[in-house]
């Protein structure tokens, strides 16, 4: 089972392929406020051994047994929609989150299978981080979030020893990075450019300085 959380951080399991051995171990000792399955990602919470707090989705791709199993929990609240709708599933459960009132979103099963959901995915981000919420997608190897302000990385809590950066606006202005393999000085860049990526940090802390614009963060290392 997952454990609540004083703070208020929630966990979406979303309805992607999920490496079952890896979410365990990510889940293992760690607290959430609030827990959100999204479709199919009903399975993965019943293989997880997880009774989430609310299911979220059109349903169409679960499972009718998984879906009885859940049907008798008590306090599990369902908000069922047509499958011809205007929001993802996925956006849909982060919208939920926010009037929760979450701080925090780490999202599961987004990132494998289709391309489209996945670039979707980190799109959904957006509406997050303009909300004030940190939210981020996991899997095995990545961690993929969004900033519009200076950060401090530790090398030690980093997801990878890989750091990447790519522009979600047409710019970025202004970025400094210092402590890191490759440093920058007040560079500009624009959507179309690989500057950014695969760099890593040189000192025990590296520092993200920019002026202006949206960038997507992705810790990473390569498959073991």
């Amino acid at each position: 089972m997952v454990k609540l959380s004083d703070a208020k951080i929630c966990l979406v399991i979303s309805g992607g392929p999920i490496d079952l051995e890896f979410a365990a171990e990510y889940l293992k000792g760690r607290r959430f406020f609030w827990t959100i399955a999204v479709d199919a990602g009903l399975e993965t919470a019943k293989k997880l051994d997880i009774v989430p707090d609310m299911v979220v989705g059109d349903l169409d791709s679960l499972d009718p047994t998984v879906t009885m199993y859940f049907r008798n929990k008590e306090n599990l609240r369902w908000d069922v929609h047509d499958s011809e709708k205007n929001e993802s599933d996925t956006e849909l459960a982060l919208q939920w989150a926010a009037k929760m009132g979450c701080e925090e979103i780490a999202i599961l099963g987004a990132t494998g299978g289709r391309l489209d959901h996945f670039i979707g995915n980190v799109h959904l981000l957006y509406p997050c981080m303009q909300k004030g919420i940190f939210a981020y997608l996991i899997d095995p190897q990545n961690k993929i979030y969004l900033t519009d302000c200076s950060r401090r990385f530790v090398k030690k809590k980093l997801w990878g020893k890989y750091i990447s950066f790519l522009p979600l606006t047409q710019e970025v202005r202004g970025i400094t990075l210092t402590g890191f393999k490759y440093p920058l000085g007040k560079k500009d860049i624009e959507i179309g450019t690989s500057l950014c990526i695969s760099n890593e940090l040189k000192e025990e802390e590296g520092y993200l300085v920019f002026e202006e614009g949206v960038l997507i963060c992705i810790e990473s290392h390569d498959k073991d």
